[in-house]
């Protein structure tokens, strides 16, 4: 199945919010203990959550015209979000965002691409060229979970 990269609009704020939280509950769900999990994946709206996706120049995954993923970059090569819903896992929709975050990271002239990745998606990066960095344990809603600082050099 083709994916098609588009930019975000506000009209996705739903959708995507949705895929966040079905991929932190299900696919992040064997790395993290349940409460880790409510902590992160939080319940009701989300504030400021479009203005978030709009400000940070999202781009949205489609597949047969279903949201199946979003990733954005800053203009220092930051990943914020790279998010693919658990129906599209391993079909190459977080394999395109990447590309298109190396694309645009280097179109903005950053030299590297930086993420706080989740124990789950760590993998998926390092299988991409990043390193990790370092351990970090932050505290979501008053409860701690771990992550990793990552980085890959852009050429």
């Amino acid at each position: 199945m083709p994916v098609r990269l588009r930019p975000y609009t506000s009209d996705d704020a739903d959708a995507t919010l949705h895929l966040f939280r079905d991929a932190i509950r299900t696919t992040a769900a064997a790395d993290y203990s349940a409460e880790q999990i409510d902590a992160w994946a939080g319940s009701g709206p989300v504030d400021g959550w479009d203005a978030k996706l709009l400000r940070n120049g999202t781009v949205v995954a489609e597949v047969e015209g279903t949201v199946a993923g979003f990733s954005d970059v800053d203009d220092d090569g930051y990943v914020d979000m790279m998010f693919v819903s658990p129906h599209h896992a391993r079909t190459g929709v977080g394999s395109a965002l990447l590309r298109w975050v190396e694309a645009e990271a280097r179109r903005r002239s950053a030299a590297r691409l930086t993420t706080h990745a989740s124990e789950t998606a760590r993998p998926f990066f390092e299988a991409h060229g990043f390193r990790v960095d370092a351990r970090r344990t932050p505290t979501v809603r008053g409860v701690r979970l771990h992550n990793y600082a990552m980085s890959k050099p852009l050429d």
